[in-house]
């Protein structure tokens, strides 16, 4: 078996990883029930409402923007492929180094949006840091829309050669590449197995 290269890594306590904060919701109308759906229904025989109430009732209770904590929440479970513990466990990803452009406020409709990962390695030659690169890249193609491009790379001074490794996790034809290898595939597939 291969020698761990950082045997002894800094590891975050679960209760420690960032978590999305509750947003205040509004009281609801009526009382507070499971059958509010049936009980209060619209019936159109009874009063008639206009497209733009229904587009705006879509707006207000519609699906919120994908944001930095959902990426965060998307990538932190991956798995560390030498250690027994998860990529935000061992802050290699981290809140503050997820940047959405552009961000949720500013989006109309379905619009081309680019996340970048930034990656911390918890050793500066980290062998291992291409194929953690690949491992979220993959988990954030698979799981966003086919709006959101995709641009992991390690932070600026955080890998001895973090100039080849983006360069690496760059280039779309290396990747695809790497994803047809079976023993780097089944290695990725094990780093993605605690991901729901």
């Amino acid at each position: 078996m291969r020698e761990v290269e950082n045997a002894n890594p800094t590891i975050l306590n679960v209760s420690q990883l960032p978590s999305r904060s509750r947003k205040a919701t509004k009281p609801r109308q009526g009382p507070d029930s499971k059958c509010d759906h049936i009980v209060y229904s619209k019936r159109p025989w009874l009063c008639e409402s206009s497209s733009s109430e229904e587009e705006d009732l879509e707006e207000e209770y519609g699906e919120d923007p994908v944001d930095a904590q959902d990426i965060y929440d998307l990538i932190s479970p991956i798995s560390d492929p030498e250690h027994p513990h998860t990529l935000g466990q061992l802050s290699v990803v981290r809140l503050p180094d997820i940047h959405l452009t552009p961000p949720p406020a500013e989006r109309r409709g379905h619009s081309l949006v680019t996340v970048t990962v930034d990656l911390t390695p918890t050793i500066n030659h980290c062998s291992l840091a291409t194929v953690i690169g690949l491992a979220v890249r993959c988990r954030l193609e698979q799981a966003l829309p086919p709006n959101y491009r995709v641009d992991v790379r390690m932070k600026d001074g955080s890998h001895a050669q973090d100039d080849q490794v983006n360069k690496q996790l760059g280039d779309k034809e290396r990747v695809a590449a790497a994803l047809e290898n079976d023993t780097l595939k089944g290695m990725l597939d094990k780093m993605l197995e605690t991901c729901v």
